[in-house]
């Protein structure tokens, strides 16, 4: 046997009778502190009338003392300015008012309520449907519906069951549709999103596929005439056969990091598949190729080798953008890589002796390489900082973390 109908038949009825209460709505009036304010006292008035008037009519009709009366008053009253913050203690109220407020009643009464009672119950019921879950729902009207078979004469029962039935289902009606509008309008925001995650997309794509029109296009012309100018230039002296060597080496380089680039621009979740990225290891070919693009560099390596990758792709750009600002603003001048690691910390500093020739106005350009190694080193819990040195040349230094305290302790 299926025990979980039970188990939630059972839950049902312990929150219906002391259970957790449902979230409370939001001020209707909020955004009009004066006007909820003056609502608040009209309401308050209001249920002082209310009670009042059933007091009178407790004493005069069904001949109650003062204080049993004011009793059953406030118990009819109260419900009401609990039906928007706490739903089930409202019927709670309701129910125990619909026990004990039926002293002294004529049996001629169709209703064995005070006539504001009656007007309470079918409010409470009705917006308590509304609010609460069917299953409680279910308890709540079997609840309701004992005072009814108690005290209210049998010629009046199945009018009065039918309209307590009618009141309940009319609420859970408009609980349904409510929740349905609700969960309409969080699918339309959703698709809000979605559209305009697409249109990021399709504007990412847009750009990598202008990118790779343009840009490709031409960095693909720069290598394939960096290879073939030694066959096109008689008598080329050896260095210069190396320059257009790295030259064309440079041009692929940058053609593999924009694919590279391109294939994240394209990717919906930015998890492209791509290429190995770059380790410390390959920091001497890259030493190299700037050698044999003409620059005088020296490359001191004092790196571990078991740093985590995150490090050392960091400190291999770090070295790669030290490298070429160097040869942007100091063409000629003498470059040294140097690594160092020291208590858990790697530093990367690449410095340039004074002297050289800055580059062109038209060509050196206002990169972002400064910014992007600080970005790199901060990404990392590291720090970074750049400046002249006394005797004139340039410096960058980041010192990167790569172990924990307790690993270098």
């Amino acid at each position: 046997m299926d025990r979980s109908p039970v188990r939630t038949a059972v839950a049902a009825l312990r929150r219906a009778v002391a259970g957790p209460d449902y979230p409370a709505l939001r001020p209707p009036l909020r955004r009009w502190p004066r006007v909820a304010a003056v609502a608040r006292t009209v309401g308050l008035l209001a249920l002082v009338g209310l009670a009042l008037i059933t007091v009178l009519f407790l004493l005069e009709s069904r001949k109650l003392t003062v204080g049993t009366a004011w009793l059953i008053a406030i118990l009819t009253v109260a419900p009401l300015p609990l039906l928007r913050t706490r739903p089930l203690w409202a019927w709670r109220v309701m129910f125990v008012g619909q026990l004990f407020g039926t002293f002294n009643r004529k049996s001629t009464e169709a209703w064995p309520w005070n006539p504001t009672q009656v007007l309470v119950i079918l409010v409470v019921l009705i917006v308590v449907a509304a609010r609460v879950d069917r299953a409680v729902l279910v308890w709540i009207g079997l609840f309701s519906l004992i005072p009814v078979w108690i005290f209210v004469p049998p010629a009046n029962q199945v009018a009065i069951i039918l309209l307590f039935v009618v009141l309940l289902i009319v609420g859970d009606l408009v609980r349904h549709n409510t929740h349905a509008r609700r969960a309409l309008a969080e699918q339309a925001e959703l698709s809000e999103l979605e559209k305009a995650r697409r249109a990021v997309l399709e504007e990412r794509t847009r750009i990598a596929r202008e990118m790779h029109d343009v840009v490709a296009h031409h960095m693909s012309m720069i290598a394939v005439q960096a290879e073939t100018a030694p066959y096109r230039l008689d008598a080329v002296p050896g260095p210069a056969r190396d320059e257009f060597a790295a030259i064309a080496d440079s041009a692929r380089a940058a053609l593999t990091d924009m694919r590279r680039l391109l294939g994240v621009l394209r990717s919906e979740t930015e998890q492209a598949g791509t290429a190995p990225q770059p380790d410390l290891p390959e920091l001497p070919a890259l030493v190299a190729a700037a050698q044999r693009a003409g620059m005088t560099v020296t490359l001191d390596d004092g790196a571990p080798a078991d740093l985590p990758a995150p490090v050392g792709l960091a400190a291999y750009r770090i070295a790669q953008e030290g490298l070429a600002n160097a040869a942007r603003h100091a063409a000629g001048a003498a470059v040294r890589v140097t690594l160092r690691a020291h208590d858990g910390r790697l530093t990367v500093r690449v410095s340039n002796a004074a002297g050289g020739a800055p580059a062109a106005a038209d060509r050196a350009g206002g990169g972002h390489g400064l910014t992007g190694m600080r970005e790199r080193a901060v990404a990392l819990g590291g720090t970074f900082t750049a400046g002249p040195l006394d005797d004139g040349g340039y410096a960058v230094e980041a010192v990167l973390p790569y172990a924990d305290e307790e690993e270098t302790s």
